[in-house]
């Protein structure tokens, strides 16, 4: 059965400051392409921020809006009421603290209308109390931080999800493919085709394919065996195992996954779980405010002292001079 040729959306891009652009312009040149293919505006989009002035990207590149965020809550009831509301961020998301933002984004799902996010927009989702028991995902560097302090929501990473009305994908090329869903709901598989042959895509992916490369082409390393190891490893962060409990479950001695390691990684199991460890403690640091002995526990450290020992060892500052940093940087980019 054809779905009519007539069918329109209407969306609005919502700018969180420092959003990232790559996602962004990734969703709007995929619903143009769209039009261009049907021949009409089937998709049409406006900009908004929270006071109608222009947004900066974290590229440093400054976008104007079309409305504001009062313009947007009066047209709600009117003719140009969207269809769809798009929160678009990037980094220091966690910052943005914005109750007239949440209160206006639970009346626009609240009326029906679909409501989603690009990159790390999810944590504005989450903080207006939208993600509650809802399937979501953010990018990768973004998710420690994320399930922290929104442990109700249902955080994966993938690279788009879609639960009911809320749409949140993880950014970057994503949002294009998130945007081939749309398209797909809305006119069928024909046109998506055509879109991709357009962007210069050779496939559709899915909501559920990975965000990041696989761990053999990401670390370089190709005996199976120590990419097993790692994943269990980067599966049990907050209680490590001890390496006799890693041997087990891989059906090596210890001494062998010890040579293994050596071999391939260049540094004992015991070290590389560490770092792995340690690279959590350092996002959860930089993206959320859990206090440093809430961090360390999270990253399976049985006390605050030993974790600022070993993440100085391996940083060469301690934890608090990572958050003091982190907040020079957020003030240099205000």
């Amino acid at each position: 059965m054809n779905k009519p040729l007539t069918k329109k959306r209407s969306l609005v891009f919502f700018l969180v400051p420092n959003f990232s652009m790559l996602p962004f312009s990734a969703a709007i040149e995929t619903l143009r392409i769209a039009n261009r293919m049907l021949g009409y505006e089937a998709y049409t989009w406006r900009l908004a921020s929270t006071d109608g002035q222009k947004v900066f990207s974290s590229a440093g590149i400054a976008l104007e809006v079309n409305t504001s965020l009062a313009d947007e809550r009066k047209f709600l009831a009117g003719e140009n009421r969207p269809s769809m509301v798009l929160v678009c961020s990037g980094v220091y998301v966690e910052e943005f603290q914005n109750k007239s933002v949440n209160a206006w984004l639970r009346e626009v799902y609240n009326r029906g209308i679909a409501v989603g996010s690009l990159c790390t927009g999810a944590h504005v989702l989450a903080s207006a109390g939208l993600l509650t028991g809802k399937r979501c995902a953010i990018h990768w560097e973004n998710l420690p931080g994320f399930s922290e302090s929104f442990p109700q929501a249902e955080v994966y990473a993938d690279l788009y999800e879609i639960d009911s009305n809320i749409y949140t994908c993880a950014g970057g090329t994503a949002s294009l493919d998130m945007m081939l869903n749309l398209i797909d709901q809305d006119f069928g598989e024909s046109l998506v085709n055509r879109v991709c042959e357009q962007a210069l895509t050779d496939r559709v992916r899915g909501p559920h394919d990975r965000q990041r490369l696989p761990l053999r082409a990401r670390l370089g390393v190709q005996n199976a065996k120590v990419l097993s190891i790692i994943e269990l490893m980067e599966a049990n962060l907050s209680e490590p195992l001890s390496l006799l409990e890693i041997a087990e479950s891989a059906d090596l001695s210890r001494r062998q996954i010890e040579r293994l390691f050596r071999q391939e990684m260049g540094r004992s199991p015991a070290r590389y779980y560490l770092e792995i460890r340690l690279d959590r403690a350092r996002h959860l640091l930089i993206q959320s405010s859990m206090p440093v002995v809430e961090v360390a526990v999270a990253c399976g450290f049985v006390s605050a002292s030993h974790f600022s020992k070993c993440y100085r060892e391996l940083y060469n500052r301690s934890p608090q001079q990572e958050r003091a940093e982190r907040k020079l940087t957020l003030q240099m980019a205000r």
